[in-house]
């Protein structure tokens, strides 16, 4: 079971070169920011829908009693291995202000469900210490090995609960090519000498942009 879900998260340490030419997962991904009364990021909730052909592959590692379905127990092992495999990844989530990285606590369980033959999970974070929403705060999930695409199909897969009167909220898809002209450098440096030793991918992720004035 576990060497199965590191294919999810650790693929490219096994064939890097491969991994980062083409993804081998792939996912469409959900994110509701809620924010308090006071301003302050209180919860990121995720909601991630795999592709059919990962799906069916944990569905036939982990159906121990062979009967083509995921019982409750079952997707509790599914939610706990991928829990445990994302940990050193930080669950492919990003939070920045102004530029710089916020730490986030480890979500306390993932849930995984099983519909229309598809695999999803759920899981909800939140911020290590306070934080209120001033200048840009963004948000996004990537898969820093490049093994997994996740992305927002649509703007409205990214919302925002709660936000104050006075922000601005914005869906920001970076151009490959925009990207790529504007960190040459660092990319050959780092990103094509070793791809998955970095965190490169984050400049190619969609991201949702809260602009708050103090």
């Amino acid at each position: 079971m576990r060497a199965l879900l590191a294919a999810f998260v650790a693929g490219p340490a096994l064939t890097p070169a491969a991994a980062l030419a083409h993804p081998h997962v792939f996912a469409e991904a959900n994110l509701e920011v809620a924010v308090d009364a006071a301003g302050n990021v209180e919860a990121l909730r995720h909601v991630w829908r795999f592709d059919d052909l990962f799906s069916s592959t944990v569905l036939i590692e982990f159906d121990t009693n062979a009967d083509l379905k995921l019982d409750s127990a079952e997707l509790e092992q599914v939610g706990k291995v991928i829990h445990e495999s994302l940990a050193e990844f930080g669950y492919f989530q990003f939070v920045t202000v102004n530029g710089r990285d916020i730490e986030m606590q480890p979500p306390e369980r993932i849930i995984a469900d099983f519909q229309d033959s598809q695999l999803i999970i759920l899981f909800e974070s939140h911020p290590t210490a306070p934080l209120k929403l001033d200048g840009t705060t963004g948000f996004g999930v990537y898969d820093p090995t490049f093994y997994t695409a996740i992305d927002f199909f649509e703007d409205g897969n990214l919302t925002v609960s709660g936000l104050p009167t006075g922000c601005t909220r914005a869906v920001v898809r970076p151009d490959p090519d925009e990207a790529i002209a504007m960190n040459q450098q660092s990319l050959t440096d780092a990103f094509f000498d070793d791809p998955s030793g970095n965190d490169m991918s984050k400049i190619f992720a969609t991201r949702l942009e809260l602009t708050c004035e103090g």
